[in-house]
């Protein structure tokens, strides 16, 4: 730091100081009474769950302490590393060029400020940073004589220790950091104290890290705002539908079932970006199904309900408005696996003509792989997760974010950590972080029934292994024209497990995999030019002989299946007015189910 950077620092407005420290020790005495009071009303539950993941490393530990020529070997390589960059490190202070001992992988937006690699101290920090956290992981990982569930919680775990301990989640060692609290005279560091006191008031003495600026939207407005009416509402959803922007419309009209792990509001989030608007321009009567965020009064919803007042319900009024004998019908991650069954279920008992096309986003139907959300289900955690739901009547949703977040840590825990506290930036208005800030909650009976049936014991991939309105379900039934759109990188729906309803269903499928991830590769306008997509007519057993023989296509898959489902819109009819005699308008869209946020 330079003379003039430590005068810099001097010229601190001490009187301000002084009312900064005053007002943060009351409003930290405040919010430690609200944590205190809610702990004692609390019953421990956590995600995740601290024992669990205590057990899980000191079966590691006690296996790698009964393999000392691994650890000798371990820290023998360690030190060798270490002897290179202090090498590395005297180098540079003699003026000589060497070659960094360790370098951050391509696009680590942590070590993106040049200081990180013009100066000394940084740069062997960040090199120190990376040495240790690959040897750390890589002596966790393979411990020999531990099953693959333990192995993999200590992957996850150790995955997540080694990120929160990056230099860049630490003021003496982030430039940028010090750079920022030189240059406003420490205001930064005020100001991002302030915003974590906001955070902990915000979760009453629980830490929720600030993602966006949510007092910069409003449903209605600039999100979820394409024009539409509420036309049927129950217990557990409103049905929405859109006002058409075309003189002519597909005869059979488009029912999207959205996941009710989040709001269905992803889908129109901008006009730009709104896969509902385009669906309307494409000449679609376009209904969408919003989920109730549910409280304890709704415990007792099981599986079947969702099933029953959810699509089944949907599908009937859908039919009444429009007077079409068929829909076409579509699907979102869990929204999708629920799509399935209602398919199954309709062949069951006759009715499968009710629905003339099925399209499944992201859709699990086969939960052999489930990717890290595996982390956090087995039998032992489901006990602890079933008797907390048990007393609450539902599973919180910032429990549910909280999972989520640890699947991607470093982009949506410690850059926020760092820009709202570290710098004291404000959080950047952005409508999918708006959205991905307002989680809701689970249902009792129906997340246990989710989570065993599917995720645990996977029986839904298994003829009849489940009974829903008491009809066993049985995917092979299914004979619906079918198109199923994954995508490459989603780690929530592993394409590849996704991929496996092709070979169980009997009617005709047409899968293809498009770029990027879970939300980015779905919400791919049909003009963004972004990602591409695969397509394959053969449909091979190994998913992986299907990628090999896929066709690679620029652009969105909007533009494929807008082809794709006009073959099943049954030609063209007048546009349809919104709602009926029978269904008449209750409010406008996006209605008020979806406006209910998360207060636990």
């Amino acid at each position: 730091m330079t003379q003039g950077q430590e005068q810099n620092l001097m010229n601190v407005d001490q009187q301000q100081l002084m009312d900064s420290m005053q007002d943060f020790a009351e409003r930290s005495q405040r919010i430690m009474t609200k944590f205190l009071e809610r702990q004692a009303e609390d019953d421990g539950f956590q995600i995740p769950d601290p024992y669990v993941v205590g057990k899980a490393f000191l079966k590691a530990s006690t296996q790698l302490m009964q393999d000392p020529q691994r650890l000798a070997q371990a820290q023998a390589d360690l030190w060798k590393e270490y002897t290179a960059l202090w090498q590395h490190v005297t180098q540079r202070m003699l003026g000589q060029e060497t070659e960094p001992v360790a370098k951050p992988v391509p696009g680590d937006r942590r070590f993106k400020d040049e200081a990180w690699e013009e100066e000394i101290y940084f740069d062997a920090v960040k090199q120190y940073y990376l040495l240790t956290a690959r040897w750390i992981k890589n002596t966790m990982s393979d411990v020999n004589g531990i099953d693959e569930s333990t192995q993999k919680k200590v992957d996850f775990y150790t995955r997540n220790f080694v990120q929160s301990m990056a230099p860049s989640n630490f003021a003496a060692t982030n430039p940028a950091v010090i750079k920022a609290a030189v240059e406003t005279q420490g205001q930064s560091l005020l100001k991002g104290f302030d915003h974590f006191l906001k955070d902990l008031e915000e979760g009453k003495g629980k830490l929720r890290v600030s993602m966006t600026d949510v007092k910069a939207f409003e449903l209605g407005k600039n999100v979820a705002s394409t024009p539409g009416k509420v036309v049927y509402q129950n217990g557990l959803i409103q049905l929405l539908q859109y006002e058409p922007t075309t003189e002519k419309v597909a005869k059979n009209p488009l029912l999207i079932v959205p996941p009710w792990i989040n709001k269905f509001y992803v889908l129109d989030l901008q006009p730009k970006n709104s896969l509902i608007k385009w669906a309307v321009d494409q000449g679609h009567t376009v209904f969408v199904i919003s989920w109730i965020n549910p409280d304890e009064k709704l415990a007792h919803k099981d599986f079947s309900c969702y099933m029953q007042e959810g699509p089944l319900n949907a599908i009937d009024v859908v039919q009444e408005i429009t007077g079409a004998d068929q829909v076409n019908i579509a699907g979102y991650c869990i929204g999708g696996t629920l799509t399935s069954c209602t398919l199954a279920y309709l062949a069951a008992i006759g009715e499968a003509d009710k629905v003339k096309s099925a399209t499944l986003f992201t859709t699990l139907t086969d939960f052999t792989d489930c990717g890290e959300l595996r982390v956090f289900i087995d039998e032992e955690q489901m006990e602890i997760l079933d008797a907390h739901m048990e007393r609450k009547g539902y599973l919180e949703g910032a429990q549910m974010s909280q999972v989520f977040n640890l699947l991607r840590a470093n982009d949506l825990v410690w850059s926020f950590f760092v820009n709202n506290y570290l710098l004291g930036k404000e959080p950047f208005p952005f409508d999918l972080l708006y959205w991905n800030s307002d989680p809701t909650r689970m249902p009792a009976m129906m997340h246990k029934f989710y989570l065993r049936k599917m995720y645990l014991e996977n029986k839904l991939i298994e003829p009849n292994g489940i009974e829903l309105n008491g009809v066993p379900i049985d995917l092979r039934k299914i004979e619906t024209p079918m198109y199923m759109i994954s995508t490459h990188d989603d780690h929530i729906a592993p394409w590849k497990s996704t991929y496996s309803l092709t070979q169980h269903v009997s009617g005709p499928v047409k899968f293809v995999l498009g770029g990027s991830g879970h939300i980015a590769g779905i919400i791919n306008p049909e003009n963004s030019g972004k990602y591409g997509y695969w397509t394959n007519t053969n449909k091979p057993a190994d998913p992986d002989k299907w990628l090999a023989g896929a066709k690679q296509n620029e652009g969105s898959w909007w533009q494929d299946w807008k082809k794709w489902i006009a073959r099943h819109s049954g030609g063209k009819v007048d546009a349809r007015a919104v709602g009926s005699k029978k269904h008449k308008p209750i409010e406008d869209a996006p209605g008020s189910y979806v406006k209910v946020r998360m207060t636990d």
